[in-house]
């Protein structure tokens, strides 16, 4: 008789058949697995290490007294392709692929998981990411000392889940272009890079903005091949009013070591993502590796955050360590690992239309009858209406001892008047650093070919890195301090300088992520002077139509605003800056004309100033 590998000590999920292979950990009483999984996924959600390897025995260590494997991902060619399901006693059964299509692109994730062991092994790799066996240590204490209500009921309540939100997500998910893309695309490398550059665009950044943007991005570079072959420059101007401009950096240089390091071929896993690509977190790489590679990995983004901590009445703060790891957790247990991608952009989808911050629509959520929040607004309204005697039966929060590490503190009660935006609770935010910058904007008005601007690039690091922006420096708010340091610069680029007709014209407050910054606008013509044709390294003169084309911030838009508004022979008592569109220009897009509309602002004629917040 062949002796069985040790096995997690479990209990039967009820309503289960004795021949069925659904069971639930001892440890935490809760999260069961689909009966369609591996036992090793039903353990810890990771790939078969084959007997008989080296890997086999650092996996025997890695377990613990019950057979509890807690080490990382196996680096066996087959796991990301999650052949290795369906293992019985220590033998790999192998599944013939439903069609020659997801054959081969498990052949392609194969050989290319390969190229990623040995790129690993060389010293250019980042350190290893906090994941492995470190993590799945801290699973294991976290679900044994969180209270079933935070968690599932197993395999049953898993299941309704997914039916629910992927039935859901069949019959309404929007149509985008990324997602048209990558359902299109059979090679893997073009759809990963078709994902990886809309889950870069959309981070801190609304759908309605990111369409025009993606499209033009793959309509001007449609492979990683010719992106990595562009400039920084032209990533810079195109990516120019999307904000967080860092984005497009790297996206580009990962593009460059895909190229240039890997062969041209996309990391395989979420793992080898996030350590080979800079830029790539967690979520990123998860994201990437679900949709584009059909890996069983889950992903927690603001949507699924407020998502997860509705249905779970999560009421801690979700920033927090402890929170942040938990909802992980739930993720990867959630995670459907015949439609990964899907679920993972279900999830989304549904905290992004459905369960929204605000204004949430209760009625068409597909997973409210396991949504914990609504069961405890449902229960408020009984006890008001009266309807019912008694109170009704609802599964509260009952830890073994002490205040509940997830659920909100005491000193934050349930809130009725806001019913399910109780969840999530918001976290207090520093506010941003003030700063006072003054910049000026130098114009030649009878320039050969026309009035020309001076532009200068920022440092390739820090913030707006490689961005071109009028002479600026950073100063003290006002002052005639203030006029002799922006003096002494402008000269620094374009020589001696007419000081006296430096003329300030108004003010921008612009917000970034962590800076409030205020803008001190100043103008200067250099009328009678004799025209400069060539600018020192580092500057250019530009015409106001490439102005419009550069790779400029939001902010220096505004800035430039502001100068037109207020310069000689700008239109009297117009509200929008009298800037003639370039002959070139087309009719913009429904997205592109919603982003301008936001930068157009109103000018007041006796104190002007401009106060919103970048995107």
């Amino acid at each position: 008789m062949t002796r069985r590998a040790p096995r997690l000590s479990s209990r039967r999920v009820p309503g289960a058949s004795a021949s069925s292979p659904c069971t639930a950990p001892a440890v935490g009483g809760r999260g069961g697995a689909l009966p369609s999984e591996s036992p090793s996924r039903r353990r810890v959600g990771l790939p078969f290490t084959p007997p008989g390897s080296g890997a086999e025995e650092a996996a025997r260590r890695a377990r613990g007294p019950m057979g509890w494997r807690r080490a990382g991902r196996s680096h066996a060619p087959w796991s990301a392709s999650g052949a290795g399901r369906g293992r019985r006693s220590g033998k790999a059964i192998m599944k013939k692929p439903r069609t020659a299509v997801r054959s081969r692109h498990r052949k392609q994730a194969s050989r290319q998981e390969g190229r990623e062991k040995r790129v690993l092994s060389s010293s250019q790799v980042k350190p290893p990411t906090p994941n492995g066996l470190a993590r799945r240590q801290e699973e294991v204490v976290l679900q044994a000392s969180v209270s079933p209500y935070h968690l599932f009921r197993g395999t049953a309540e898993v299941r309704a889940f997914r039916e629910n939100l992927l039935r859901w997500y069949d019959r309404e998910k929007r149509d985008l272009p990324w997602r048209r893309r990558a359902e299109g695309e059979v090679d893997l490398d073009r759809r990963a890079y078709a994902v990886w550059v809309s889950e870069v665009m959309l981070q801190q950044t609304q759908v309605a903005t990111v369409i025009d943007y993606y499209t033009r991005w793959m309509q001007k570079w449609p492979t990683l091949q010719d992106l990595a072959s562009a400039s920084l420059e032209g990533v810079n101007q195109l990516w120019a009013g999307l904000g967080y401009y860092s984005r497009g950096r790297r996206l580009h240089e990962g593009a460059r070591k895909v190229v240039e390091e890997l062969g041209g071929h996309v990391p395989r896993t979420a793992e080898t993502l996030q350590q080979l690509l800079p830029g790539v977190g967690r979520y990123t790489a998860g994201a990437i590796a679900s949709i584009a590679f059909g890996q069983a990995t889950g992903v927690v983004d603001g949507n699924v955050v407020r998502v997860l901590c509705r249905v779970r009445a999560i009421g801690a703060d979700s920033s927090s360590a402890l929170v942040s790891q938990h909802l992980w957790s739930l993720a990867q247990q959630l995670v459907d690992p015949t439609r990964p991608g899907d679920l993972n952009q279900a999830a989304m989808e549904l905290g992004a239309t459905v369960c929204t911050p605000q204004h949430p629509r209760c009625s068409q959520c597909p997973v409210r009858s396991l949504c914990r929040a609504h069961q405890r607004v449902e229960r408020e309204q009984l006890l008001a209406s009266r309807s019912l005697p008694g109170s009704p039966d609802v599964e509260e929060c009952a830890p073994g001892s002490g205040q509940c590490r997830l659920c909100a503190p005491p000193s934050e009660p349930w809130d009725p008047t806001l019913g399910v935006t109780n969840f999530p609770r918001k976290a207090s935010r520093k506010p941003p650093r003030e700063e006072c910058s003054a910049t000026c904007v130098l114009e030649q008005p009878r320039a050969v070919g026309g009035p020309r601007i001076l532009l200068v690039q920022r440092p390739n690091s820090g913030l707006l890195a490689g961005l071109w922006e009028f002479p600026s420096v950073t100063t003290e708010p006002s002052g005639q301090r203030q006029r002799q340091a922006l003096l002494r610069e402008l000269q620094r680029w374009a020589g001696p300088l007419p000081a006296t007709r430096l003329r300030h014209l108004g003010q921008v407050v612009h917000t970034f992520s962590h800076i409030k910054l205020t803008y001190e606008v100043y103008g200067l013509a250099l009328e009678g002077e004799t025209p400069v044709t060539t600018a020192p390294p580092g500057a250019r003169w530009l015409t106001r139509e490439e102005f419009h084309t550069a790779a400029v911030s939001t902010a220096m838009k505004k800035v430039f605003r502001v100068y037109e508004g207020r310069r000689p022979g700008a239109c009297k008592g117009s509200k929008r800056s009298p800037v003639s569109a370039p002959s070139s220009w087309k009719k913009p897009s429904p997205g592109q004309q919603l982003l301008d509309s936001f930068f157009r602002p109103h000018i007041p004629r006796d104190a002007p100033s401009l106060n919103s917040t970048a995107q």
